[in-house]
């Protein structure tokens, strides 16, 4: 039942306004949204924090661990008065191990920095506990790495996936996409060549990167053999080697136990993880368990001596909606947190990778079981995507998926592009996934209340409301694009659109309107219409790919003045604004219909 209004009693309008049980997602409070449907976040050190910034759980969800890496710590230290104290001569090397000992390292300032909501010694805290980690090589920190972090605590972020393969790329044009991906916010990459050399691929994307970045070590563990013939020399010295050039966390399938294949085999479409396959097969083969899995307490040796990072994978990950949720995918997922609890207590930084397809009503159940039988650890998932048949815009089905899965818990979202499934990205794919997947994480950081997440999103809608384009195009991720398809349009920058023309555009209506303060921010205020700038190549190139506008007009757009378009800033500018007169932009409107 609607309840009066209770600011107003003798209003007829039904009080419909949200429940003010989280913060505000932007920390400046403006506009008329009173709160958030999100918990109220706790982030604090200990157990206290288990929910930081969260969705809240529908009814029959997993619960939160009550658990964190405090309560798995290496067997050497003690607990005295409520402090744990290390062995004599213990020499700290990872950000975990600085963290139980309650020191803020550079890396730790460095994040808090870029995460302003947080304090050094609340990522310290997070880090601890192992909600948190910062994926920092002590030798990418030697070349240009920049430390940010990874956790529920922070802001969610987006992994690109590079690499050559057997038949397309090269080094070079790696190292140009890891450049392109950051420039489109990839806040991490992941080196995943199959083909090439593999070698020299890595080491120069590591000595260039400045974002963290994650190998796949068994694709090198197998160049020039079969992988039945893997043994253990191999395995750790490739790790070691990776670790030595500083790959800042290794995407590590020791989860998929030799117990776990029979329940693949009423799959429709079996294991698509490159790394669960090829390990699958090497179980079969040599009727053992798994390799990585009998070594793991050795890779973690290796790990704690250069602060790798484990990204313990997801073998048994789902390849098409039929096959989500299934025992595979589960019971591989109970044996991820049995590894990182060992790992933790090898002092090593943990985050579990998860679905790839999932149907959206499964999500939140995917993400909140992973946070019980992982105890909070980091949730890094590949979309998932909630449909499967649309190749080609597997970058859109997959990043609603991804919106819910960090709402409801995921703290890194591997992108996907829309050559998944079909071929290697290139160059527009790489921004394609990027832009998608930043939409993704701002709108799950929104939803959960970050404060701040929201600041350009109303700034932005004031410039929008002064119909401030210059403004408008400035606060958006893509001011090159945003503008391209504005000008393609009207190239003048007015009180209008070309979507409504004058007459018809309500923003500016609800501007001119004295009752309303809409638009109206002096900060906001613009003079007259002004003709825009000649486009830059960039937006020379975007409006050529559209195909929409001739060579001619794209050209006129290029290489414009004020007089030749026509348009002077003292008259009403039209909506096809390459002409003054109205009745003459009718007739081209009519034309180029």
């Amino acid at each position: 039942m609607i309840q009066p209004n209770p600011s107003n009693p003798r209003s007829t309008s039904p009080n419909y306004s949200l429940p003010a049980v989280g913060n505000n997602p932007s920390s400046a409070a403006q506009g008329t949204s009173p709160g958030s449907f999100a918990n109220k976040p706790a982030i604090a050190s200990g157990k206290a924090g288990a929910l930081t910034f969260s969705s809240p759980d529908t009814p029959n969800m997993p619960k939160a661990s009550d658990k964190t890496a405090w309560d798995f710590m290496p067997t050497d230290w003690k607990l005295v008065n409520g402090r744990w104290t290390a062995p004599a001569g213990f020499k700290p090397v990872t950000q975990l191990e600085h963290a139980r000992l309650g020191t803020i390292t550079p890396e730790m300032k460095r994040v808090a920095e870029r995460e302003p909501h947080l304090t050094p010694e609340q990522v310290r805290d997070e880090v601890a506990a192992g909600r948190m980690i910062i994926p920092a090589n002590t030798v990418h920190l030697g070349y240009r790495l920049d430390p940010m972090c990874i956790g529920r605590a922070s802001k969610t972020k987006i992994n690109a996936n590079l690499g050559a393969s057997p038949v397309a790329s090269d080094t070079q044009e790696e190292v140009d996409k890891l450049d392109w991906a950051i420039r489109w916010g990839a806040d991490t990459a992941m080196d995943l060549s199959t083909g090439g050399d593999l070698n020299a691929t890595r080491e120069a994307i590591i000595r260039h990167s400045t974002v963290p970045i994650g190998t796949v070590p068994i694709y090198s563990m197998i160049i020039g053999r079969k992988i039945e013939e893997l043994d253990e020399e191999t395995v750790l010295s490739m790790l070691e080697h990776q670790a030595k050039q500083g790959v800042d966390y290794f995407t590590i399938h020791a989860g998929v136990l030799k117990e776990h294949l029979p329940h693949v085999r009423n799959r429709l479409i079996g294991i698509v993880s490159r790394g669960g396959s090829l390990l699958a097969k090497w179980m079969i083969h040599n009727r053992r368990q798994n390799i990585m899995y009998e070594l793991w307490d050795d890779i973690c040796e290796i790990m704690r001596r250069y602060d790798v990072s484990f990204s313990i994978g997801d073998g048994l990950r789902p390849g098409g909606l039929a096959d989500a949720s299934d025992r595979a995918q589960l019971a591989e997922l109970q044996t991820l947190g049995e590894l990182t609890e060992r790992a933790w207590r090898h002092g090593v930084q943990v985050m579990i990778e998860g679905p790839g397809h999932v149907p959206f009503d499964q999500i939140e159940y995917n993400m909140k079981l992973e946070r019980q039988l992982c105890h909070g650890a980091p949730f890094y998932v590949l979309g998932p995507l909630v449909t499967d048949i649309f190749p080609g815009y597997d970058h859109i089905t997959s990043c609603i998926g991804a919106t819910a899965a960090a709402y409801h818990g995921a703290s890194m979202l591997c992108y996907v592009t829309p050559k998944e499934h079909l071929g290697l990205p290139k160059q527009d794919d790489v921004k394609q996934g990027c832009v998608a997947y930043k939409i993704a994480a701002h709108a799950a950081d929104v939803a959960l209340g970050i404060p701040g997440a929201r600041d350009r999103d109303d700034e932005l809608t004031k410039a929008r409301a002064a119909l401030n384009w210059e403004k408008h195009f400035e606060l958006s991720f893509d001011p090159d694009l945003a503008r391209a398809f504005h000008d393609e349009d009207l190239d003048v920058d007015t009180d209008f659109c070309a979507m409504c023309g004058h007459d018809w555009c309500s923003v500016r209506i609800s501007k001119e309107i004295q009752e309303f303060g809409s638009g109206k921010e002096d900060a906001f205020a613009w003079d007259k219409p002004k003709v825009t700038a000649a486009l830059s190549e960039d937006q020379r190139a975007i409006l050529e790919k559209r195909g929409v506008l001739s060579p001619e007009e794209i050209h006129r757009l290029a290489n414009k003045t004020r007089k030749a378009v026509g348009a002077d800033a003292g008259k009403k500018a039209s909506c096809h604004s390459d002409v003054a007169d109205d009745e003459k932009a009718k007739e081209l409107q009519e034309a180029r219909k």
